[in-house]
């Protein structure tokens, strides 16, 4: 960076104004009309350099000194769709290093991780790589994960780059590890369901279903009120409620959890849409509910669940009265 008025950093920084190799260019203020209602307090810093970038966006000039103007302008706001889209054409037009620019990325995102503009400047430069930056691209939004586990951003890059440039290898292992950490991290049970689905090195959801109810299964005994766990159970059958239906480790673990605990939410409600789909538990399962309960028909078991979850889940009780009104017309 030049030198000249400090900055915030305690570097100084120079005035375009007064470095020689911007004298042939003259300003272009920005133009707020005669009588701007509520004007912006632009620092000094900030106004002359956007001021030059307009001079050299006017003149279309791709140069190096217009590729170092960017930098500048982007380190002081790194959310400006139209300079981030100059220093695409720059590059583009100067044939610069992009796996250069890579680096440069990364030390704008140490601050701006959650800026679109970056991710989709990140984004364009990975194409331009090709397959060759998908090891690079899966370890940079790892160490963005790594302090924001639910950057949505890292996220739908990473799963563009798995798609697009490939480095399905370790991603299944890479969302155990996580869940490992935080059972409770929903962006990594979203993005397991994304690898069981799409990979290729894999066999798909149908064949994998069983072994992933199983790990399903353990992850809600580790945590049943765990609202992740049990929606990427019900995930795994996604259309399909009759096998869900007929799932008997699915039903039981459903009874264990309220064997532990008869307020469990997330096992009512589920065990709600088992009923609904066809599951018909014994008279023992269904003691565990309420020791005074007698035989119950599947229309009564499901009546009962509602009216417990109209309880136990108050801040919900509307929906489960209307879950109840259907339910009539559900069970026969």
């Amino acid at each position: 960076m030049q030198v000249g008025v400090e900055d915030d950093d305690g570097d100084r920084w120079i005035p375009f104004s007064e470095r020689s190799e911007w004298s042939d260019v003259q300003p272009v203020p920005q133009d707020d009309g005669p009588y701007p209602v509520v004007s912006i307090a632009y620092t000094s810093q900030f106004r002359e350099t956007m001021d030059y970038f307009r001079a050299v966006l006017a003149r279309d000039e791709r140069s190096d000194r217009s590729l170092e103007l960017t930098e500048e302008a982007i380190h002081m706001n790194a959310g400006n769709y139209t300079v981030w889209h100059f220093r695409r054409l720059v590059l583009e037009s100067l044939g610069k290093d992009l796996w250069k620019e890579l680096y440069f990325i990364q030390d704008v995102a140490k601050s701006n991780h959650k800026n679109y503009q970056l991710w989709h400047h990140r984004r364009w430069v990975a194409e331009k790589l090709g397959v060759a930056v998908a090891p690079e691209e899966l370890r940079f939004t790892e160490l963005v994960l790594a302090s924001d586990a639910k950057n949505y951003h890292a996220w739908s890059h990473r799963q563009w780059v798995l798609k697009a440039l490939g480095g399905w290898e370790a991603e299944l292992s890479f969302c155990s590890m996580l869940l490992q950490e935080d059972i409770y991290n929903n962006s990594a049970w979203n993005q397991r369901f994304f690898v069981i689905k799409n990979s290729p090195l894999l066999e798909g959801l149908d064949s994998m279903r069983e072994s992933e109810v199983e790990y399903c299964i353990n992850a809600i005994k580790l945590a049943p009120l765990n609202e992740s766990s049990w929606t990427y159970l019900r995930g795994l059958f996604g259309n399909d409620t009759k096998s869900l239906g007929d799932s008997q480790s699915i039903g039981q673990v459903c009874f264990e959890e309220l064997a532990r605990d008869r307020c469990c939410i997330p096992a009512l409600s589920f065990l709600l849409d088992l009923v609904c789909y066809g599951f018909q538990p014994t008279v023992d399962d269904c003691k565990i509910l309420d020791s005074s309960i007698e035989i119950l028909s599947s229309l009564q078991l499901a009546l009962y669940l509602c009216e417990r979850l109209e309880v136990v889940d108050a801040i919900r009780a509307c929906y489960w009265a209307w879950r109840r009104s259907l339910l009539p017309a559900i069970i026969k």
